[in-house]
């Protein structure tokens, strides 16, 4: 996509993740599908040891892939293996999947700026791995609680899991 970027992440069931993801200004697309796992052309039935992921379009010029992932680590559990909320296994761990050598490096530096800052409940145990296949999911799980509005979420933004500004241009 022109001038954007990519970005992968897993952080438990993706409705939750891309509803709250979305909404950020700058996000320009969103979809969710299966990575980080063994299958080809995994599907909600059969995904192996992929985890439930979110594809992001974002413009780097209105957010930032340090502010994503910041947003990332305050909507979910990073702290939890194979966890979120009730949902258990390998298809809900924490991982992010980078596409290039500056956004591991991103990855890592804010990994070390939440364990730091002794604001999340424990140890971050996020994977950090170079991105690979990203299998859509099916068009029932696209887009789901914007068509199911009170339906099934483990993800809500922590008011107390927000990193200290480092500058005022992110």
């Amino acid at each position: 996509m022109n001038g954007l970027e990519r970005a992968v992440l897993a952080g438990g069931c993706f409705w939750g993740m891309q509803d709250l993801i979305r909404k950020l200004d700058g996000v320009e697309k969103t979809r969710v599908g299966y990575t980080g796992g063994d299958v080809p052309n995994a599907t909600y039935r059969n995904h192996g040891t992929h985890a439930e992921g979110i594809e992001i379009w974002f413009d780097p010029e209105r957010i930032s892939y340090r502010r994503l992932l910041e947003f990332f680590f305050q909507i979910h559990d990073p702290t939890t293996v194979n966890r979120q909320g009730n949902d258990r296994g390998m298809s809900y761990r924490s991982a992010i999947y980078y596409v290039d050598a500056d956004q591991r490096a991103c990855a890592l530096d804010t990994i070390a700026d939440v364990e730091a800052s002794g604001r999340w409940p424990g140890k971050v145990v996020t994977e950090v791995e170079p991105v690979g296949d990203f299998w859509e999911a099916e068009p029932e799980h696209q887009d789901y609680l914007e068509r199911i509005p009170h339906g099934y979420t483990c993800h809500f933004p922590r008011a107390d899991w927000v990193l200290p500004r480092r500058d005022a241009a992110e």
